[in-house]
């Protein structure tokens, strides 16, 4: 008598696909995923259609250039930076400039400004970083400029927040911020890439 092949019990996967869709949430949950570097800008709304066109005028003492040629050489206003050493040293620079506590003719205008929280001030409100760049310029080197002036500003804020409200900037109320970013406004301005020397 012949033997009868016993058969195999069959897997049961009905469960499979929940499990897996379980699986594929809680890694997804648990898993930190690297964010993307980059540069807060806020730009200008676009024009409207009848609209003319309008051109700011900027005092020369306000602006303060920050150029970058394809070497990745720096030059703030026409003084190359390659005797500093170390590129923090802009950080300080600009700092000097947007407060201009001795009032220096060649440095941003001072004026009045009434600021709520802080009362009459004297401020330079109207200055502008301007940052110009070749369009070979190293994008490393590029960050570099802009992570030192937004440094500076964060500075200069913090200063001001611990001397007017005795506490660090990021520990201020939403209004003392505002009253801060009165003061000491972000002016960063981003020119087109042109040709500078150099190269």
């Amino acid at each position: 008598m012949a033997k009868k092949k016993k058969k195999m019990p069959g897997l049961n996967t009905s469960s499979t696909a929940d499990i897996s869709f379980m699986l594929l949430i809680f890694f997804l949950v648990t898993t930190s995923m690297d964010t993307d570097m980059g540069l807060a800008r806020r730009l200008p709304k676009p024009p409207e259609p009848d609209q003319e066109d309008a051109t700011m005028d900027i005092k020369a003492r306000n602006i303060l250039y920050v150029r970058i040629n394809a070497a990745g050489q720096l030059w703030v206003q026409d003084e190359m930076t390659s005797d500093w050493g170390d590129i923090k040293e802009l950080r300080n620079r600009v700092k000097e400039f947007v407060k201009n506590e001795q009032n220096l003719s060649k440095w941003p205008e001072k004026h009045v400004k009434n600021i709520d929280l802080l009362g009459q001030c004297f401020v330079t409100d109207k200055h502008v970083i301007s940052v110009q760049t070749d369009r070979g310029t190293p994008y490393n080197m590029y960050f570099q400029v802009q992570n030192e002036l937004v440094a500076a500003y964060n500075e200069l804020r913090n200063e001001l927040s611990k001397q007017k409200f005795g506490r660090e900037y990021q520990y201020l109320k939403d209004e003392e911020k505002a009253a801060i970013r009165q003061y000491y406004p972000q002016n960063i301005s981003e020119a087109e890439p042109k040709k500078y020397g150099g190269n």
